[in-house]
């Protein structure tokens, strides 16, 4: 049984070609996917970022809490 041909992607047949057009292709694709894109609100924005700064507030008291706990205890062993 004979095997089929590969047919060629289009990655490939795009990898020639005047650069411009390649580029002016790219960022008329580009727009068309930001097109798509369900942006966030303000509202939600700030609400994440608040999420973030309390999350990161929270690991450096645990992690400093951490760090303090093993710095007494090293001197506890090594004193």
């Amino acid at each position: 049984m004979a095997k089929k041909a590969a047919q060629p992607s289009e990655a490939k047949t795009n990898s020639g070609g005047n650069p411009v057009a390649r580029f002016t292709k790219y960022v008329e694709d580009s727009r068309a996917e930001l097109r798509k894109v369900t942006w966030p609100t303000a509202r939600d924005t700030r609400r994440a970022t608040i999420m973030v700064l309390i999350i990161v507030a929270v690991m450096a008291v645990v992690l400093g809490a951490v760090d303090l706990a093993l710095s007494n205890l090293i001197t506890y062993i090594l004193a």
